[in-house]
């Protein structure tokens, strides 16, 4: 199975901001934006002219690389939001804020996207009573979803969820954190999504 392996602190030094990969790191002065907020590489203290072009290019690298997914994955996606009705840059981030290892994310089964990923894969959450193991499930509103029994002992998932509860859960959401269970009450509006993202680059750069 293809995934990325690039250092993920690296990657966050690389697109300039937070996109917090690594979990609860992310919150703590060993982040490594917090200590070196440049790219990295033998000449990441120097500061660049980008073009339109490196611009849109840099944007859509930070979309993929904050939700996990490989360039093929994303112009799946893409395509599936030219395809719907509405702006197609916010239904590209409704389409990824619908994905299942997404959404046990934002409902603390995960420290990380990749962590919530892996507890996917293993067949530790359930989509309406049934296990789903495929981290690119779309969900609806109206989707129940819950850790399994067999995951519900791991004591990392639990301090994670913990973690999420005292962050506060997104609007779209409903999350139980000591029951480990919530529900995609909806999609996402634009104005419920992070401001440093901008979506509108990518379809620049997909309309070219």
């Amino acid at each position: 199975m293809a995934r990325s392996l690039d250092p993920k602190c690296r990657q966050c030094r690389r697109e300039g901001e937070k996109l917090f990969l690594k979990g609860e790191k992310c919150f703590t002065d060993k982040c490594a934006i917090e200590r070196r907020s440049y790219a990295p590489g033998q000449h990441g203290q120097k500061s660049l002219r980008r073009s339109d072009y490196g611009k849109q290019l840099r944007e859509k690298q930070k979309i993929r690389r904050t939700y996990g997914v490989l360039e093929r994955q994303f112009r799946k996606v893409y395509a599936e939001a030219v395809r719907r009705r509405g702006p197609t840059g916010e239904n590209l981030l409704q389409l990824l804020e619908s994905r299942l290892d997404s959404v046990a994310y934002r409902m603390g089964f995960g420290a990380s996207r990749s962590e919530a990923r892996q507890i996917v894969r293993h067949n530790g959450i359930k989509v309406n009573g049934r296990r789903v193991n495929i981290p690119s499930f779309l969900l609806k509103p109206g989707d129940m979803i819950e850790v399994a029994e067999g995951a519900q002992q791991h004591l990392r998932l639990k301090g994670a969820a913990e973690a999420a509860e005292s962050r506060g859960f997104p609007e779209w959401i409903e999350a139980d954190a000591k029951a480990l269970k919530g529900k995609f009450k909806a999609l996402p509006q634009r104005s419920e999504l992070p401001s440093t993202i901008n979506e509108s680059l990518v379809v620049e750069l997909y309309s070219r």
